[in-house]
């Protein structure tokens, strides 16, 4: 008999959340150890005292697991422990080796699992933002919305009143560059200038901009060294056009995520929408299919995939569909 251990987190404490992450961590442990359930002699399931909505002995029984007994403890309140968190230790009858599995925000339990970075590159409008956002804070780590970075540097240049971008114009720019990413509750604020440009980034204006001076040498050597120096401090999430290929070429984890330009348009186009921007769909398409010419034509550091990143096409997918499906590739390599 061999005793396989497992964790994961959950968003929040609701009887739905802990059913998908109970039956998801038990499914990957199963599927790793190659286990049937009728090698689960007895699984042991202990949650942190946030977690009240649902036993998850008893997710994992509604699951079907029903071949092994089951048990449920509540642990005690520790400052500074990991919230959300259910643990699982099942007793097998099993000859092979055991792979332990850590899933989600839970993965920062394991103390061999070092520092990691997940590249996550694809054209405009095609998820990655959202994706990387949500795997983030899945896994409890950080997100650098590299993007925003090369947004700030066009609106700095479009304040200065400059109405085309080359490396005479611009460089003088960077080299007094006053651009710092801070987080607070739980988000990237852009401060350029002392200002917070979060949201005045986001015009399509300062979009197609962004494209344009990002081709720039002096422009992406100065983003890339602060994006390179925060992940060299801390696990995280980037998403761009080139982190795999360019960034962070030694990432452990990379991901290539696209669509089709009619989809990526209209999920632009409902963002925008929603934060009170009048534009037009098919203007809005054209602009999204120029810019994907301009980002894989440019001579430095063009959009492209890196050679060993997983392709994810979203234009069928939803977004859960999608975490769900990188999820597992993470935890295939772990």
């Amino acid at each position: 008999m061999k005793a396989i251990r497992g964790a994961t987190t959950i968003r929040q404490d609701s009887p739905e959340e802990i059913r998908a992450a109970v039956k998801e961590l038990l499914c990957a442990l199963s599927e790793k150890n190659g286990l049937s359930e009728q090698e689960m002699i007895c699984i042991l399931f202990s949650n942190t005292a946030d977690i009240r909505s649902l036993y998850p002995a008893k997710a994992a029984r509604e699951a079907g697991f029903t071949h092994a007994a089951l048990y449920s403890s509540l642990e005690p309140e520790i400052e500074g422990a990991l919230p959300l968190c259910i643990r699982v230790l099942i007793l097998a009858e099993t000859e092979g080796p055991v792979s332990h599995v850590y899933l989600r925000g839970a993965a920062n339990l394991r103390k061999d699992l070092k520092k990691f970075s997940v590249a996550l590159d694809g054209p405009a409008g095609s998820g990655k933002s959202t994706v990387a956002k949500l795997l983030a804070a899945a896994h409890n780590i950080l997100y650098l919305d590299t993007g925003a970075m090369y947004r700030a540097c066009a609106l700095k240049a479009m304040k200065e009143g400059l109405k085309q971008f080359d490396e005479k114009s611009v460089r003088p720019l960077m080299d007094s560059l006053d651009l710092r990413i801070e987080y607070r509750d739980g988000k990237q604020h852009t401060i350029l200038d002392g200002e917070d440009v979060s949201e005045a980034i986001r015009r399509p204006e300062v979009s197609m901009a962004a494209s344009d001076i990002s081709a720039l040498r002096c422009v992406r050597e100065k983003m890339v060294e602060m994006q390179r120096k925060i992940a060299a401090e801390q696990s995280c999430v980037l998403d761009g056009r080139d982190i795999g290929s360019f960034v962070l070429p030694q990432a452990e984890f990379k991901f290539f995520i696209t669509a089709r330009s009619d989809v990526r348009a209209r999920r632009r186009y409902d963002e925008l929408k929603a934060k009170g921007f009048v534009v037009d769909l098919a203007n809005l398409q054209k602009e999204i299919e120029q810019r994907d010419e301009n980002d894989s034509r440019r001579e430095f550091a063009p959009l492209r995939r890196a050679e060993d990143a997983v392709l994810v096409d979203t234009s069928d997918m939803t977004i859960d569909e999608v975490l769900s499906f990188i999820e597992k590739k993470i935890q295939e390599k772990v």
